[in-house]
């Protein structure tokens, strides 16, 4: 499916990546389109789930014709493609658009473009098949998100870990005072046996708890998708056999807790604890949490302070919206936030800044090298950073389309030293040049470098509540 109408130019062109189409200019030049049309047709989108929580997205289309239609298409195909990664659902609903519906259908279907999509929303983590129908206005479920309070428990002695694509963070914490926290370099990947992620995860665990006099609660977070503790979908375990998935993964942080004799033990998406640690830190609400590390991991706290039921997994939601952007090497979709929120996106400039390193050298091995540079004073560095920027200027706009957002908080490992100053810069400049009004609206904010590095995983000691046991 292509698109085939383009009427805006980009302003703030990525030096690295002119061709960068952002998703927000798009989609603000359809809407501009259908607006002056003055025949914009109504379409509302239902993401329902298993347990009947249920989101509605609203927005309009073009009127039918032959012009219009692979256009619209692409529209609506790239808009519930970013529903589906941000909201969740096992049901899609859509009404006032019949036409497209089984399109959209077949596209999001065994076989279909969107196959991956299919099978991760469907038997892995609904445990149900996905389902895209029309429906009439009037049989549309009422939206019912429940937002629920998240942690913020800092009481006793606790561990929280954070489990990344090339490290395992942790940190010992007594009645919210940190005493120790560390990294440990680790290649979840691609092993493809469990016992190696459980014997790394016991050694997280272990390492702080010898800073402690004992363990009253254990939180952690890890990317991926966990209901009630249990495993879904986690990238991590991407090299584990379907049958020890099922057997040993699944409920891997259940095993875990047995052998710390039953205590407190919640683990959740990386995301929500990004988001967390920065409400926590930041004494604010309405945060939306982007830590560029291994993948890019989102979490958001509400304007109320609490979360929602919401995946919030961008990493896999489309901000580019080019023919030819680059493919996320798992789900092969193009132009999602991985490929420029992340340690992959620094690999994937890196030749475009005239910067020769092995291919072979490992992702964080290369954004070391990168920083090397950066902290020296290369411009060819400058330009991986200030090009990362201008994708974040333009992606923060997009996801105030779908998020009440006051504060942007950057973290992980690619915002670390200066370049993280000059994608906050970069991002600045969108934004004030772009969207002014976001820019008086939205503050992007980052942490210390040390909090930077460890803040998740002291938000995530807190999630576990002392007395409460799962």
């Amino acid at each position: 499916m292509k698109k085939d109408h383009m009427t805006h130019q980009n302003a703030f062109t990525p030096i690295l990546d002119p061709e960068f189409e952002p998703a927000i200019l798009w989609n603000l030049a359809y809407q501009t389109d259908v607006s002056s049309s003055t025949q914009g047709r109504p379409v509302s989108i239902a993401l329902v789930r298993p347990d009947e929580t249920c989101t509605i997205f609203e927005t309009q289309i073009l009127p039918l014709t032959a012009e219009n239609t692979s256009r619209t298409l692409f529209y609506l195909e790239r808009i519930l493609k970013f529903l589906l990664w941000q909201r969740g659902g096992s049901t899609v609903l859509i009404a006032g658009c019949d036409e497209y519906t089984s399109a959209l259908a077949s596209i999001y279907a065994p076989g279909g473009a969107r196959a991956f999509d299919y099978e991760f929303f469907g038997e892995k983590t609904y445990l149900q098949p996905l389902e895209v129908k029309s429906c009439a206005f009037s049989d549309l479920p009422v939206a019912n998100e429940q937002a629920v309070s998240l942690g913020r428990h800092l009481d006793g002695c606790r561990i929280g870990f954070d489990l990344g694509g090339s490290d395992r963070k942790c940190a010992a914490v007594i009645d919210g005072e940190v005493v120790f926290s560390e990294e440990v370099e680790w290649s979840p990947y691609f092993e493809t046996d469990p016992r190696y992620h459980i014997a790394g995860i016991q050694d997280t665990l272990e390492r702080a708890a010898a800073h402690l006099p004992r363990v009253d609660a254990i939180g952690g977070s890890s990317a991926g998708v966990y209901v009630n503790n249990e495993v879904r979908v986690a990238s991590l375990f991407r090299g584990v056999s379907d049958e020890d998935f099922q057997n040993k993964v699944r409920r891997i942080f259940f095993d875990l807790q047995a052998r710390w004799d039953h205590i407190p033990f919640d683990v959740v998406n990386d995301g929500e604890v990004t988001a967390l640690a920065g409400s926590m830190s930041l004494n604010e609400n309405g945060v939306l949490g982007l830590a560029m590390g291994t993948s890019q991991a989102v979490g958001y706290v509400t304007v109320n302070g609490n979360i929602t039921p919401m995946l919030n997994e961008l990493a896999f939601a489309p901000i580019d919206y080019r023919s030819h952007a680059p493919a996320d090497e798992w789900s092969g979709d193009l132009g999602c936030g991985v490929q420029y929120f992340s340690q992959q996106a620094v690999a994937r400039l890196v030749p475009l800044a005239g910067i020769e390193l092995p291919s072979e050298m490992p992702f964080p091995e290369q954004l070391i090298e990168v920083q090397k540079l950066m902290a020296a004073g290369d411009q060819r560095a400058e330009k991986i950073y200030a090009t990362i920027g201008t994708y974040l200027g333009y992606a923060i706009a997009h996801y105030a389309d779908f998020y009440e957002i006051r504060k942007i908080l950057l973290l992980g490992r690619v915002t670390s030293g200066e370049g993280g100053t000059v994608i906050i810069k970069k991002a600045e400049e969108v934004l004030r040049g772009g969207f002014p009004h976001l820019h008086q609206q939205i503050e992007i904010v980052t942490l210390s470098e040390k909090n930077k590095r460890h803040g998740q995983a002291v938000a995530a000691a807190s999630l576990p509540k002392i007395g409460e046991v799962i």
